[in-house]
């Protein structure tokens, strides 16, 4: 009887050493950058429907095309361990995982700074920051520890992500952000509320006084 050889969907399947409890923490930090495209960016669409959001996650998507560009150039294979990870078809430099939470700390980081109102509010903006960059370091380790990527690949992906992060940070708050306007006045803009809040320093802030100024308005009209 022939065997069909199998292939599985790699985007959650991480792997790790049996009883190894360090693994088996850093096997979910492994998935961080999936819990944050379709846990944070997804939602964000689903709620906030923010033009720098939206700008965020396609600066991502970008990244990651580049990304698989260059392992299919480099065609560089991952270490020796992948063979008990069954991850060898694919190739490791650089990589995916690194590249992407760098993109993501670096971009974050810049936004953060610049609406800091945003996250809480200047002074507390460096904690958020600050645990952006520790998940992504903790992110670039779990791929090396766990056997996916050499350090030379995880380093490469790191610098990448950083680079790509602070040139797509600049084109789109250069560039992109022009259009925003025109977006937002579009057909699409207007249908599904598709809105611009560049232009506000403090967004939590101004929509939290606008909230209580609407529902101050309301129990006047009531009363």
């Amino acid at each position: 009887m022939t065997t069909i050889p199998l292939k599985a969907v790699t985007l959650t399947d991480v792997r790790y050493t049996k009883g190894d409890q360090i693994g088996h923490l850093l096997a979910w930090i492994s998935l961080i950058p999936v819990f944050i495209t379709f846990g944070g960016f997804f939602a964000h669409f689903f709620f906030r429907r923010e033009l720098q959001g939206i700008c965020f996650a396609l600066g991502l998507a970008v990244s990651q095309l580049i990304n698989e560009f260059i392992k299919t150039t480099v065609s560089q294979s991952r270490p020796a361990t992948c063979a008990a990870l069954e991850a060898c078809d694919s190739h490791g430099w650089p990589s995916s995982h690194s590249q992407y939470m760098f993109f993501f700390a670096t971009y974050f980081s810049l936004l953060s700074y610049r609406k800091a109102g945003f996250f809480g509010g200047r002074e507390n903006s460096w904690l958020v920051e600050a645990l952006t960059w520790a998940l992504a370091v903790l992110t670039m380790f779990s791929r090396v520890y766990l056997g996916y990527h050499s350090v030379v690949q995880v380093f490469a992906g790191a610098i990448l992500g950083t680079v790509l992060g602070a040139a797509w940070y600049w084109f789109g708050n250069r560039v992109l952000v022009k259009f925003f306007p025109l977006i937002e006045d579009s057909y699409v803009g207007r249908t599904f509320y598709i809105k611009d809040t560049s232009h506000i320093p403090d967004v939590l802030k101004f929509e939290y006084d606008n909230a209580r100024a609407a529902r101050k308005n309301a129990v006047d009209k009531s009363s």
